[in-house]
């Protein structure tokens, strides 16, 4: 059997030291390949739209063009397979919110480790969302509470969704994975699996991140509420 495609990376941070350093520790393990740099957002869309990269790393505060508006660029510029996991310095950033909102796949602080780095880049190059369900509804309603969007969606825009549909997507907005929601409605994991993928098809969403904003948007889940 032939060795798979290993997964191209670009990385786009203003910072050199940054940039180089994960740029260099990502091009050496096994099975990822670094396929250029950036170091502002206008460069990162540019380097994006010749290389066709997997994933992008991109720092959230870049002079000129910043990573919320590159993102936003790199994932609307048609049906590329380009993933954007976005860096940030701080645990909760009020630019990541907005970075979501553009499409990225998940967000890492700057101090991960590098296998949670390596990790996080398997996980958003396979088109899953990386939103770790221990910190999902800590960090939405952080973000949601500094930028209140209550009543951007009307509340009918679930109406496609069946009772069960909708309870799964409160439990993911809650911030619990798979297994959780599995254990809380007394079904299988699979079941759950296939609840979300409905979801995501029936409004029309690339993953688990835009199911998590919209049941915000909507007003399905109230940033503060508890179940």
């Amino acid at each position: 059997m032939s060795e798979p495609r290993p997964i191209s990376i670009v990385v786009a941070d203003d910072h050199p030291v940054v940039r180089t350093g994960f740029a260099t520790l990502l091009d050496a393990q096994p099975g990822f390949t670094v396929a250029g740099t950036a170091e502002d957002g206008a460069e990162a869309v540019r380097v994006c739209a010749e290389l066709s990269p997997d994933v992008v790393l991109m720092d959230v505060r870049m002079p000129g063009m910043d990573g919320i508006e590159a993102t936003r660029r790199i994932v609307g510029s048609g049906p590329g397979r380009t993933r954007v996991l976005i860096l940030t310095t701080f645990d909760l950033d009020e630019y990541v919110y907005d970075a979501l909102r553009a499409g990225a796949g998940g967000f890492l602080l700057k101090d991960v480790t590098a296998e949670r780095l390596f990790d996080a880049v398997r996980v958003v190059a396979d088109g899953d969302a990386l939103l770790a369900p221990a910190v999902t509804r800590r960090l939405i309603d952080e973000f949601a509470l500094l930028k209140p969007r209550s009543g951007s969606l009307p509340a009918t825009t679930l109406d496609v969704l069946t009772p069960r549909e909708r309870q799964v997507l409160r439990l993911v907005a809650d911030g619990l994975s798979n297994a959780e929601v599995a254990a809380r409605l007394v079904v299988t994991e699979e079941t759950v699996k296939t609840h979300v993928s409905r979801v995501l098809t029936k409004l029309a969403l690339r993953d688990r991140t835009q199911a998590v904003i919209i049941a915000y948007e909507t007003g399905l889940v109230v940033p503060g509420s508890k179940e």
